[in-house]
């Protein structure tokens, strides 16, 4: 069996590790692009921040230790042209220009996503970068030590992250969104408030509801200018967002209308024989049962795993993402899962939401932090949609514990009264997601009145 991989990041790297390990008499060719492999996007502003001192941590993989497997990698390497007929594909080698051709019976594409970057007038200048891969992030550390005014445009994960690294390291920072709200994909506003007032707090400007028009400068970028006002920039990094990077298959597979791959829930896309993973792909989204483009590198494992396992014979399905998340910011540890009651209302479901505000454990206790709980639902069905939290202290694996709820399809009655632990060391007789579950309990009926 031939199996040719394109793209070699989180979901390819698992596809291939698995499969060397599934089938080792599979020849296994990998097509990556980039000098590097497996690099973990995620740890940048870590590694930007300085807590992170050795970037070699952020890498979980090398061509050396797929070549232990029995696989052949071939860096630097582009492909060209697909064609899934005849089960071809064109290649192009960075280093020196040459092309060839290769054949395969099984194509698994994990070829990303690459960030979405606006034609703004002034796009050229220097000192406008991204922030997706290693290299992206070598040259953001080397430019902003002689940067004093930073602005990073896109209030994401990416773009907190970063403008929080930056304030750390003693920078003059701005974050600047269309949007009104910061995280307003992940979060509702009862949490982007707080989150809000923190990074004002330590200095960031934030320049929300505004789009940016333009950049100046000669040469090298010196103002961000938007449709509210104009920041002075020294240096500028963009985290608009993502796009899959799927321009091979079109019109070859099915996709999305922002271009990402629809796989089945084995991982097959609508050619037979080829399979793709990742952030060039759609996930099921179970809170809404669609398909939506949900780049995250967590989806991307599981589901290059998946390809592995499904790749002679449809074996392990697929059971969706809750596009569950995580982020600390300063000192607040903050997750969410599903659906916010704001992107609910959005899709034109009828919800509602339960607020929890409590100490997470006894007041008894030496400390006794407390927690911010939200838990999105169904109002007919009752059925669990999203939930988000937020303290001091780390409680977001409890997050977790709601995707699973979301997984199952969870009422709000279940998991007012679902099995948990109490210890006074960690929480309550009734743990703070049995409360959110009782304070959505339905009325009871009133009962007649008796007459003797």
């Amino acid at each position: 069996m031939k199996v040719a991989v394109i793209g070699c990041t989180h979901a390819g790297t698992a596809a291939i590790v698995n499969t060397a390990k599934l089938y080792p008499e599979a020849e296994i060719t990998v097509y990556e692009r980039n000098d590097n492999i497996s690099f973990l996007s995620c740890g940048i502003a870590l590694y930007v921040g300085g807590m992170v001192k050795d970037p070699q941590g952020l890498f979980y993989s090398s061509p050396a230790q797929l070549a232990e497997l029995g696989v052949k990698t071939n860096m630097r390497h582009e492909v060209i042209a697909v064609d899934t007929e005849s089960k071809t594909l064109r290649a192009r080698n960075l280093e020196n220009g040459t092309e060839f051709e290769d054949t395969f019976d099984k194509l698994i594409v994990t070829t990303g996503s690459w960030p979405v970057v606006p034609k703004f007038e002034g796009i050229e200048l220097e000192n406008i970068l991204l922030s997706k891969n290693f290299n992206h992030s070598n040259t953001i550390i080397e430019k902003s030590k002689q940067a004093n005014n930073i602005v990073v445009v896109g209030a994401g994960y990416i773009g907190v992250e970063l403008v929080e690294a930056f304030q750390l390291n003693g920078k003059q920072v701005t974050l600047i969104d269309a949007e009104e709200r910061i995280l307003s994909k992940y979060l509702d506003a009862e949490y982007t408030d707080k989150i809000e007032q923190s990074l004002s707090d330590h200095g960031i400007t934030l320049a929300l509801n505004q789009k940016v028009t333009k950049f100046v400068g000669e040469g090298k970028v010196s103002t961000v200018v938007t449709d509210r006002g104009e920041y002075k920039a020294d240096l500028v990094i963009l985290c608009i967002g993502f796009r899959p990077n799927t321009e091979l298959l079109k019109g070859q597979v099915d996709m999305l209308g922002n271009g990402a791959i629809i796989v089945d829930e084995y991982m097959r896309t609508s050619k037979p024989d080829v399979y793709a993973a990742g952030d060039s792909c759609a996930v099921f989204y179970n809170p809404t049962r669609e398909h939506a483009y949900i780049p995250l590198a967590t989806n991307a494992v599981r589901m290059g795993t998946l390809v592995a396992r499904n790749l002679v014979a449809p074996t392990v399905k697929y059971m969706g993402t809750q596009g569950t998340s995580g982020i600390k910011i300063y000192e607040d540890n903050i997750a969410g899962t599903g659906m916010t009651e704001a992107s609910a209302k959005e899709a034109g479901i009828d919800a509602e939401a339960v607020m929890i505000t409590d100490n997470y454990r006894p007041e008894f206790m030496p400390t006794h932090e407390p927690v911010m709980l939200k838990v999105v639902y169904e109002k007919d069905t009752r059925r669990i949609l999203g939930a988000q939290i937020m303290s001091k202290v780390d409680l977001t694996q409890s997050i977790n514990t709601i995707s699973v709820c979301i997984q199952n399809g969870m009422k709000m009655e279940e998991l007012a009264f679902v099995d948990f632990f109490f210890q006074p060391h960690y929480n309550k007789p009734w743990n703070f997601l049995n409360s959110a579950g009782l304070a959505a309990l339905p009325e009871v009926p009133a009962r007649e009145a008796v007459t003797v």
